[in-house]
């Protein structure tokens, strides 16, 4: 059983940005105006792209509007499931070196413009990843005993009822940037 909060998240790439944008504003969703996010993530030593990454803790720092955020993700569930926990950081150099100190290793440099909106206990992203194209995530915090499909299940069925037309993916940012510059 996992002892904190989940976040849980579902994401979609997107086909048709002004659909999309339309769709959430009939639904009272208003999306910031932009911000952009650089995250290093980082990986366990010795863990590989090719490996599961349930059970696993990875480590993120991203700089947004000169404030560095340091996140420890563990996916419980699937890749979009995961125990979090986050806090900010004065140095974003020493406590890069840090987390190398502590085990963990750079994977891939994931730089985005973000946008979000609340909409009752959701929070919906909507993303421009460099190498990787514009999606949306829709997420929610949830307890440590819920199950974090269930909730995917639940944010998938609204991302349905928006009617635009979006692909579901199940890879995370770092995996799908990582696969992009791969086959560049």
């Amino acid at each position: 059983m996992a002892h904190g909060a989940q976040e849980i998240e579902v994401k979609y790439r997107v086909r048709d940005l002004p659909a999309l944008e339309e769709a959430l504003a009939r639904r009272g969703a208003l999306l910031s105006s932009p911000a952009r996010q650089d995250d290093q993530a980082y990986a366990e030593d010795g863990w590989t792209y090719e490996q599961s990454k349930i059970g696993v803790t990875f480590a993120r720092l991203r700089t947004q509007r000169d404030r560095h955020l340091f996140t420890i993700k563990r996916p419980l569930d699937n890749a979009m499931a995961c125990l979090e926990h986050e806090t900010e950081v004065a140095d974003r150099e020493q406590m890069h070196h840090a987390i190398v100190a502590m085990g963990f290793h750079p994977t891939v440099r994931i730089v985005k413009t973000r946008r979000t909106a609340a909409l009752g206990d959701m929070v919906i992203c909507v993303d421009e990843v460099e190498h990787a194209g514009t999606f949306v995530e829709i997420e929610r915090t949830a307890s440590g005993e819920e199950s974090g499909t269930a909730v995917q299940e639940e944010l998938d069925a609204f991302a349905r009822s928006l009617g635009v037309d979006l692909e579901r993916m199940r890879d995370t940012y770092d995996s799908l940037v990582r696969a992009a510059l791969s086959s560049a």
